[in-house]
């Protein structure tokens, strides 16, 4: 099993916390971790870490993780992607993403409508683009070059090596087409305990395009943390994950919220949305079921840890992304050279 970082979160990018996750993420190569992902909302955005981190590390690879895809224009996602992989030396991964209405209506100016529609038009135009043919295209969001304008059919003026297409989806649609298009899977709100609430739809959608589950990178994991002091952890997790349970997105739509819904927590979340929608958010972190908690983290002894580990192998994970816990980058590299080390070991 793979382990992989990530860089940054929706609102990181501050001087001090961007060059501690810089520096973090080229100690991560040297402790053997495979693939380390940069990500934005509307904080720093996901490529310029990459770019920074492609000239001071040799191995590791470099993904999106994710790039909102109604931020850009596809062929701009295609030049991006172009660009970062020769500068890697053939490391990046693209990772893809619609996000959710909030942030793309909300700080993109940009009407969060047929989202699927877009993703699948902006892979087939991404995939076109890399592989150096003259762009040309009609569908129901994009069409290349504009009928009736000056423009004219391009190509790509430089043709990288292959870019791995990752997809972070949560919709039971949405899987579906990761299943069908994308060489991996970024995944949020994963239970090991509950696979199918995600797996089935991927798998759904991977038989449809006339392969496997497991021709797929399927990407999750959680925070990590030794001790034994599991409560504690699990409590210091609750605001957060109301605040994913409740503001992730809309009243309406919030596809965190409706992925823990499919995982057996339907009670649980509506509740605490509905606490947090109404301004009580202790009430909502108190909510926040134990079970939910432990089944997104691996928290606890060496031996609990190695548990964890297993789980989201035998449940199909085959890239575990971790979020190591510790109150300055030498703790938390501490955590994720004992996580990998065990990583190892469940390897066998």
């Amino acid at each position: 099993m793979r382990v992989s970082i990530g860089i940054g979160g929706a609102a990181g990018g501050g001087r001090g916390e961007i060059h501690d996750a810089l520096d973090f993420a080229v100690e991560a190569e040297r402790l053997g971790v495979d693939s380390a992902w940069s990500a934005e909302a509307w904080g720093s955005d996901a490529v310029g870490p990459l770019a920074y981190l492609a000239a001071r590390t040799g191995r590791i690879r470099l993904g999106t993780g994710i790039l909102v895809v109604s931020a850009r224009t596809p062929a701009m996602t295609a030049m991006t992607a172009a660009t970062l992989q020769v500068l890697s030396k053939g490391r990046f991964l693209l990772g893809l993403g619609a996000s959710g209405p909030q942030v793309i209506e909300g700080w993109h100016g940009v009407r969060f409508e047929r989202p699927l529609t877009q993703m699948r038009e902006t892979i087939e135009i991404v995939r076109q683009a890399l592989r150096g043919e003259r762009v040309e295209y009609t569908g129901q969001v994009h069409e290349l070059p504009l009928k009736g304008g000056e423009g004219k059919a391009l190509r790509l003026a430089f043709q990288p090596p292959p870019v791995p297409l990752y997809l972070a989806t949560l919709s039971p649609r949405a899987l579906a087409l990761t299943g069908e298009l994308a060489d991996g899977w970024l995944g949020t709100s994963f239970l090991p305990e509950a696979p199918d609430a995600h797996l089935a739809y991927l798998r759904e959608g991977a038989e449809r395009a006339g392969r496997s589950l497991a021709d797929l990178d399927l990407c999750a994991g959680g925070p990590v943390a030794f001790g034994d002091d599991v409560e504690r952890r699990l409590d210091e997790r609750r605001a957060a994950m109301a605040f994913t349970l409740g503001a992730m997105g809309s009243a309406a739509t919030n596809f965190y919220n409706d992925a823990f819904c499919r995982a057996g927590f339907e009670d649980d979340c509506k509740a605490v949305q509905q606490l947090w929608l109404e301004r009580r958010r202790e009430e909502a972190a108190a909510r926040v079921p134990d079970a939910l908690l432990r089944g997104t983290s691996l928290f606890g002894t060496e031996a609990m840890v190695r548990d964890r580990i297993r789980l989201y192998r035998d449940a199909g994970i085959t890239t575990l992304r971790v979020d190591p816990q510790g109150a300055t980058v030498s703790e938390r590299l501490d955590t994720l050279g004992r996580l990998v080390e065990l990583a190892r070991e469940v390897d066998g």
